[in-house]
């Protein structure tokens, strides 16, 4: 008989706990319902053409990465989304991004500095389906289909120097049809990991979602994807990865930085100034439960935070 290890991230159901506390529950739910209401998903949610990758797509699953819950339908999540470039509304319409062609540069202290087409970036390193949790710091959770590579392999590309202690991700900036980019705030988009939790195994580079080419309110056509941290770690429509030997200055650092910290891990114990993050919200069903440390990844990352534990928020 072949005994199968659960692992962390994998929860039984009857652990599942619901309440209403810090959100308002029936808002929540009713949103997300409307989000729902129609069938079809809108044409500016989609990629702008399928590609030369396309065929690509669906992507073998890994079973490694498996779930604890039902995915979030597609229109849920296409309608439910944050991507400031465009609004500060979850109902984004990022139709005038042109996401082909798309040029992704690789620079700073590495060996193999490099501009390449992300369609080349894809066939040089191959695809895989995982599935992941999502948890944004605003208390709402999503389960993603995502299709892409591992960061570590775009890292062992790369050839980092000895030197490169951080990897920092720099979003599109084109105000022209990103009309949140003309608000005041540190535009563009920034973000960034340590060398060493770029190439943990949980670390993903997107490109796909749902069995196809990424759309574009996802963060086509390459976005980032780490399911251990909250949501705005993730960074999307990257144009440039960057090895560095300073920690980077994020965006929300930049904004916020009583109440956004470089590591944004998820974590019940440390509330947001505004809100507590003890529990989480199913987008869907306004179901909740309690939050877990690193969003139920922590036998994965945990040990890369050893000694850090009086590093400010979300630790």
């Amino acid at each position: 008989m072949r005994y199968h290890r659960r692992r962390g991230w994998e929860i039984p159901a009857s652990e599942t706990t619901p309440e209403s506390i810090f959100l308002n529950r029936r808002a929540f739910v009713a949103g997300s319902a409307a989000a729902l209401s129609a069938v079809a998903l809108p044409r500016r949610a989609r990629a702008d053409s399928a590609g030369p990758t396309a065929a690509l797509y669906p992507a073998k699953r890994n079973p490694v990465y498996a779930l604890d819950r039902e995915v979030t339908p597609e229109a849920a999540n296409l309608r439910y989304n944050n991507f400031y470039e465009f609004t500060t509304s979850k109902h984004v319409d990022a139709d005038a991004l042109k996401t082909r062609p798309w040029a992704l540069t690789i620079d700073g202290l590495v060996e193999k500095k490099e501009t390449i087409d992300v369609d080349d970036l894809v066939k040089a390193i191959g695809l895989e389906e995982r599935l992941y949790r999502h948890r944004c710091v605003e208390a709402w959770s999503m389960a993603i289909p995502w299709t892409g590579f591992p960061l570590r392999a775009l890292v062992e590309r790369a050839k980092p120097q000895s030197s490169a202690k951080y990897v920092r991700f720099e979003s599109f900036l084109d105000d022209n049809v990103a009309p949140g980019q003309k608000m005041f705030m540190p535009w563009p988009y920034t973000e960034g990991l340590t060398i060493a939790e770029a190439t943990n195994d949980l670390a993903f580079i997107v490109t796909g979602a749902y069995g196809k080419p990424v759309a574009k309110v996802q963060g086509a056509p390459i976005r980032l994807a780490t399911p251990w941290k909250y949501g705005f770690k993730s960074a999307k429509s990257i144009v440039k990865i960057s090895f560095v030997a300073d920690r980077p200055q994020t965006f929300w650092q930049q904004l916020g930085p009583d109440e956004y910290g470089f590591w944004a891990n998820v974590n019940p114990d440390v509330p947001h100034p505004r809100w507590s993050q003890a529990r989480e919200t199913f987008l869907t069903t306004g179901e909740q439960r309690p939050t877990l440390i690193f969003n139920g990844y922590g036998e994965q990352v945990a040990s890369l935070y050893k000694g850090l534990e009086k590093e400010p928020l979300y630790m």
